[in-house]
């Protein structure tokens, strides 16, 4: 119970001095105002980043896109390219084949 009166004496001390607060102090009222312009500013500033942040990620976006698109074209340029090797192979395949049987009729 003394405690409880102890605690109620130290909130009344404390309400007591927070009502003594003179805010007409000139200190106070321009650290005020300079906090609220630096939060303002920091407000600006943060939309500032924001937009940047939003511009950057669309960018990469976008990059990322082309450069899957490349990654695509890559391969199927290689797959046409190995199916183009391919055929070549098989006409010299054939060309030799063919050379074979030019000779075998001219002996």
């Amino acid at each position: 119970m003394n405690s409880v009166i102890e605690k109620e004496k130290k909130l009344n001390l404390a309400l007591t001095k927070l009502k003594n607060l003179n805010f007409k102090n000139p200190d106070i009222k321009k650290d005020l105002e300079y906090l609220s312009v630096q939060k303002n500013q920091l407000e600006i500033e943060k939309q500032e980043l924001e937009e940047k942040y939003k511009n950057l990620k669309e960018d990469y976006n976008h990059l990322s896109d082309k450069l899957d698109e490349l990654h695509k074209k890559e391969k199927n340029d290689q797959k046409k390219q190995m199916e183009f090797s391919e055929k070549i192979d098989e006409l010299n395949q054939e060309t030799d084949t063919l050379l074979n049987e030019i000779d075998k009729w001219q002996t």
